[in-house]
C-alpha cells in the first residue's frame, strides 16, 4: 500500500475527480461498515473530526455513551474502479476512537495493533499470506442467491468448464487497480468455489486488504449477475471454504522463523511458535471460525483440517510448514475461514504465537502421514487432539483461555461471547429441514 499524506490524499481527490468518500469500519463480527461524506468533508474526516452514532451498531456501545469518532488511515485512500468516472467514489480505512481521543476497546483495529505492538516491544514484526476461498452462484428471478453454481470444474480447471472464470478475471483487474499484488488465481475443488492469493504483506496491511477482497468480490460478482459467499459450507457434501493463514515474523529485517543450520531449517522460534499456536488453537477457534456453519466444513473427509498437529510434509494437520525457506519460510494455520474478522483472527494467532515464545513451548514431534487414515487409538497413542465440533465448544474452550480474553479485551470477548452464545441457541433450537424429512412420517 503506497504511504499517503493527508495533504497526499486532498490532492489526489482533487486531480481525480473525486466526489464522494466512504468512511469504513470493521464491527467485531467483521462486517465493513462505512459513513459516507462528500469531498468537501474531507479536510474535516483527515483532521479526524467526523462523529458517528456507535450505539447503532451491534457490539459497540449503549445508547448513552454513543458518540464515536472515526481517523482514517491517508495510506488506505483507494478509488473504487467500478464506480463513474465523473464523481468518483474513494474509501478511507478508519480506526474508531472515543471522544476523549483514547482507541476505542470495540475497535478491531486497534486490538491488532495492540498485539502488533506487544511484538514490537519484543523486536518482532508479522508478516501475513491469506488464501481466500469464496462460491459463486447464481440468483434467482428475484436476485436472491441460491446453492447452484453454473460450472462443474475442479482444481485448476479452466475454461469452457470454469464458467466463473471471467468474473474472477474481473475481480483480479478491479483488486490490481485498488493496488493489490494477485499472486494466484484459479479455480478450486468443489463446483463454483474459487480462489485468489495476493502477495504478503505486514499483518495490519493484510487484515485491511481481507476485508477490501471481500468486498470487491462480492461487487464484481453481482456486476456479472452472480453472488459471491464467504460461507464456510454452503453445500453438503463437497469441500468448504477456507482462509489458509501463512504468518511469518521477522527480526531486525530478516525472517526470525528461518535458521539454515536449524532441524528442517527452521528456527527455535519458529518451533516455539508453533507450539503457541497448537497450544491456544482450541480457543482460538472461536475467532477463527466464528459461525456455526464453520463447524460443517471442520470435518474429516473434505481436506479441513480437524486434528491439533503439525508437519512440514502434508496438509492434514492444522499446521503445515511449506517448503520454501529463506525469506518465504513460514508457518501455515490452516482451520481459519472467511467468515473469521481478520484483524482479531490475526491478532490471537499473534498473541498465541508469541506466548509459544515467551514461555518456549516445544511443540510435540510432527506427524507426516496422513491423519484422517488413522483411527481413535492411535491417534490417542500419538497425543493428537481434535479441535473444537461446534461453536458452543469453541465458545467453552475460550472462556477458559485467559490469554484469548486478553487479547480481545473485556469489551469486545463479552460482547462477542454474548451475541455467539445467541447465535448458538437459536441454531440449536431450531427446527431444521433435515429433521422434518428424518422424523416426520418416521413417527
Amino acid at each position: 500500500m503506497p504511504k499517503y499524506s493527508k495533504e497526499d490524499v486532498m490532492r489526489i481527490a482533487v486531480e481525480q475527480d473525486v466526489m464522494f468518500i466512504r468512511l469504513q469500519f470493521t464491527d467485531i463480527f467483521g462486517v465493513l461498515k462505512n459513513v459516507a461524506i462528500t469531498v468537501n468533508e474531507l479536510d474535516k474526516a483527515l483532521n479526524n473530526e467526523i462523529m458517528f452514532d456507535g450505539s447503532s451498531i451491534e457490539g459497540f456501545v449503549r445508547i448513552e455513551e454513543s458518540d464515536m469518532y472515526l481517523r482514517p488511515d491517508p495510506s488506505s485512500f483507494a478509488i473504487f474502479p467500478w464506480r463513474p468516472n465523473e464523481g468518483k467514489v474513494a474509501r478511507l480505512i478508519c480506526d474508531v476512537y472515543n471522544p476523549d481521543g483514547t482507541p476505542f476497546q470495540g475497535c478491531p483495529r486497534n486490538v491488532l495493533k495492540k498485539a502488533l505492538d506487544e511484538a514490537a516491544q519484543m523486536g518482532y514484526g508479522m508478516s501475513v499470506g491469506p488464501e481466500c476461498e469464496f462460491f459463486l452462484f447464481l440468483t434467482d428471478a428475484e436476485g436472491k442467491p441460491t446453492t447452484v453454481t453454473h460450472d462443474n470444474a475442479g482444481y485448476f480447471d479452466l475454461a469452457p468448464v470454469d464458467l466463473g472464470e471471467d468474473a474472477r478475471r474481473d475481480m483480479c483487474l478491479t483488486l490490481q487497480q485498488m493496488g493489490f499484488e494477485i499472486e494466484a488465481s484459479h479455480h478450486e475443488v468443489a463446483p463454483g468455489q474459487h480462489e485468489i492469493d495476493f502477495k504478503y504483506d505486514d499483518a495490519l496491511s493484510t487484515a485491511d486488504k481481507v476485508m477490501t477482497f471481500k468486498m470487491v468480490v462480492r461487487t464484481i460478482a453481482k456486476r456479472h449477475g452472480l453472488h459471491a459467499t464467504f460461507m464456510p459450507k454452503p453445500v453438503f457434501g463437497i469441500n468448504g471454504s477456507g482462509m489458509h493463514t501463512n504468518q511469518s515474523l521477522s527480526k531486525e529485517g530478516k525472517n526470525a522463523f528461518d535458521d539454515p543450520s536449524g532441524p528442517l531449517g527452521l528456527s527455535q522460534e519458529a518451533y516455539y511458535y508453533i507450539g503457541g499456536l497448537m497450544k491456544h488453537a482450541k480457543a482460538m477457534a472461536a475467532i477463527t471460525n466464528p459461525t456455526v456453519n464453520s463447524y460443517k466444513r471442520l470435518v474429516p473427509g473434505y481436506e479441513a483440517p480437524v486434528y491439533i498437529a503439525w508437519s512440514p510434509k502434508n496438509r492434514s494437520p492444522l499446521i503445515r510448514v511449506p517448503a520454501k525457506r529463506g525469506a518465504a519460510t513460514r508457518v501455515e494455520l490452516r482451520n481459519p475461514d472467511p467468515t473469521a474478522n481478520p484483524y482479531l483472527a490475526l491478532a490471537v494467532m499473534l498473541k498465541a504465537g508469541l506466548d509459544g515464545i515467551k514461555n518456549k513451548i516445544q511443540p510435540p514431534a510432527s506427524v507426516d502421514e496422513n491423519i484422517f487414515h488413522m483411527n481413535d487409538g492411535a491417534r490417542v497413542e500419538r497425543g493428537i487432539d481434535s479441535l473444537p465440533g461446534s461453536l458452543d465448544e469453541a465458545l467453552k474452550e475460550m472462556d477458559k483461555d485467559p490469554l484469548i480474553r486478553e487479547t480481545l479485551g473485556e469489551h469486545i470477548y463479552t460482547k462477542y461471547v454474548e451475541a455467539k452464545m445467541l447465535e448458538w441457541d437459536e441454531y440449536r433450537t431450531k427446527i431444521s429441514q433435515w429433521e422434518i424429512d428424518r422424523y416426520i412420517s418416521q413417527f
